[in-house]
């Protein structure tokens, strides 16, 4: 991170933190407002896997991805909605999953906690129409995009399934740079409420 800030410039800072620290994510919002003068959007993209059917009792497994998947997009909306509520404006981006709008055995916590956020955030953005309050929401649902998440999987015959089918038609980190480039990009008034982004032979 400190390297990527460094080739980007004034344009970029970090601070590394823990989604699961709501104190962290306050400090990260407070560094926005410092540096750039407000915060425009949000985008929760953390999230883990620990896959394995629910017989396996993998209890911390289940116990970190609700941490991480569900708490700590909680945090990051709780720290950054009193300043979009102040401003009337922002944009909240989530990243759910496909597999939070659908059943996949060997990930029932994992679709749970992906279908939350989905379900959370058409909740949120209801409220904020109700309120007249100018902010956007966007839920992104990636299929197989080649990133850390496999790293989060459990060694097991299902991640081994998983690893071939990824490497084979896996997309690249920057298709889903690409897609919220496109929705933070839209004028003002324009919502871009849902985006599945997936490979084509996923199906």
């Amino acid at each position: 991170l400190e390297k990527l800030a460094s080739e980007l410039g004034s344009c970029a800072t970090y601070l590394k933190s823990n989604v699961t620290n709501v104190e962290d994510m306050k400090a990260i919002v407070k560094l926005a407002k410092e540096r750039f003068g407000k915060v425009d959007v949000l985008f929760a993209n953390a999230g883990i896997m620990p896959a394995g059917n629910m017989s396996e009792l993998d209890i911390n497994g289940w116990i970190n991805m609700v941490d991480i998947n569900i708490k700590g997009v909680l945090n990051s909306m709780y720290a950054v909605i009193p300043e979009f509520y102040e401003q009337n404006s922002g944009h909240v981006i989530i990243t759910s999953s496909r597999a939070g709008t659908t059943l996949v055995p060997g990930n029932a916590v994992y679709c749970g906690t992906k279908h939350f956020v989905k379900v959370m955030l058409q909740s949120f953005n209801s409220e904020t129409n109700q309120e007249g309050k100018n902010i956007r929401t966007t839920t992104i649902y990636p299929g197989a995009i080649k990133t850390e998440l496999l790293n989060t999987v459990a060694e097991n015959d299902h991640k081994r399934m998983v690893e071939g089918f990824y490497e084979q038609f896996g997309l690249q980190p920057e298709t889903i740079a690409n897609a919220v480039l496109y929705a933070i990009s839209q004028p003002d008034g324009v919502d871009v409420s849902d985006l599945v982004v997936r490979p084509t032979f996923e199906g």
